[in-house]
């Protein structure tokens, strides 16, 4: 996980390169932005042992720095949905952030790696901004999301919330 990231991170442009300053569409072009927070993800119905269908929502909020000096925080909402379980994940979900800015970005999370150990979440997920601020860029965001009830597998309910520690890359 952390050699995916730091190839995505490598290949963030560099900043200092872009010459054409005369829009503002121009500076998100050769933007970076490095961001460092905590997501809370909820699962309906909650993560069990066989994997099901469910339907995934949750918020975060990050700390950031980037190439845009003014750019320093957002919040985000999640949501989604796809075959989800303790030991298993499937699933298609968006993030929409709100800058500091006032500023919004939607990214869409198709591919991810999400390593599930009995409802402690491992989490890579790569996307694509599809909307707003950043649109075109590719962002990926690591995470290590707990339960603190891994049992919970086990129960007809299941694990319904995960949350901990996330980053979001933007390149």
């Amino acid at each position: 996980m952390a050699a995916a990231l730091a190839a995505l991170v490598h290949v963030a442009p560099d900043a200092s390169a872009h010459t054409s300053h005369a829009s503002h569409a121009a500076d998100d072009e050769a933007a970076a932005v490095s961001c460092a927070g905590s997501n809370t993800i909820s699962f309906s119905p909650g993560l069990s042992l066989p994997a099901r269908r469910t339907r995934i929502g949750g918020d975060g909020a990050y700390t950031c720095l980037s190439t845009d000096p003014a750019l320093r925080s957002g919040v985000s909402s999640i949501s989604g949905g796809g075959w989800n379980g303790c030991f298993f994940s499937d699933a298609t979900t968006a993030e929409r952030i709100t800058w500091n800015t006032g500023e919004q970005t939607t990214v869409v999370y198709h591919l991810g790696n999400v390593q599930q150990v009995a409802g402690q979440a491992v989490v890579l997920v790569v996307g694509r901004v599809v909307k707003g601020k950043f649109k075109g860029h590719t962002v990926a965001s690591p995470g290590l999301q707990l339960t603190f009830d891994p049992l919970k597998c086990l129960s007809k309910r299941g694990v319904e919330r995960i949350t901990g520690p996330s980053t979001l890359v933007i390149v």
